[in-house]
């Protein structure tokens, strides 16, 4: 089981988390603090850890975080769905 969570700037309330339940998928979960929580799926191999740490990292700090972790994945190539949102 593994679980990480980054939150943005304390002006804002993004939250990213990454969190694997026993057995299951990795997800990633946005969290903007007041009305949006999205929630994606890893989907084919799942990436290293350690690499989609510093995707979140990178992605929280950005102004615009959905957007910044969209390039950050597309950038590693990582492909996740939409599961809730």
């Amino acid at each position: 089981m593994m679980s990480v969570a980054f939150h943005g700037a304390a002006d804002r309330g993004d939250f990213l988390g990454l969190r694997q339940r026993a057995r299951g998928p990795v997800e990633i979960v946005y969290d903007d603090g007041v009305t949006k929580r999205l929630v994606w799926q890893m989907t084919g191999v799942g990436a290293d850890p350690d690499l989609l740490r510093e995707v979140l990292a990178s992605a929280v700090r950005a102004a615009r975080v959905v957007p910044a972790l969209h390039a950050e994945l597309k950038r590693r190539a990582i492909n996740v769905e939409m599961i809730a949102g």
